[in-house]
């Protein structure tokens, strides 16, 4: 089973523009999920889901939150199972990479890690699609 999840994506939004919707608690709150959050080493952040049938809420401890990488451990509340998050920016010439890496699955036990990786494959490729249209409509709204 592979234990690391890999996103790439491209963004024609400046590094800055794209990090502070990826680091700042209001705005991951409009595209991502209600947050409790900081860019901060150390902080203990909570995503909550608006609908408690959507996903139990997910805690973790921030790693590190340089310019341009964020990482945090990511646990599922009543899992007790840790994974490992990791935001990666490159600036390039018409925007933005974004690098995505979710690992640690495998630290879920026997079949229920193959499940958790398909589910957060599937809910990473939903999130960076909100990201986009979160960046999107801002830009369209200014």
């Amino acid at each position: 089973m592979k234990d690391q999840i890999k996103k790439e994506q491209f963004f024609n939004h400046s590094i800055s523009r794209v990090w502070n919707a990826i680091t700042q608690q209001n705005e991951i709150s409009n595209w991502f999920l209600p947050a409790d959050f900081k860019a901060e080493v150390g902080y203990q952040y909570t995503f909550n889901s608006p609908d408690k049938e959507h996903c139990e809420p997910i805690i973790g401890v921030i790693q590190k939150a340089d310019p341009y990488t964020l990482v945090y451990t990511w646990i599922i509340k009543g899992t007790n199972v840790e994974t490992t998050v990791k935001w990666e920016l490159e600036e390039t010439t018409d925007g933005t990479k974004l690098l995505l890496e979710h690992s640690g699955i495998s630290n879920y036990s026997g079949t229920t890690a193959i499940e958790m990786f398909n589910n957060f494959s599937g809910g990473w490729d939903n999130c960076i699609d909100g990201l986009s249209n979160y960046l999107k409509q801002e830009v369209h709204a200014g």
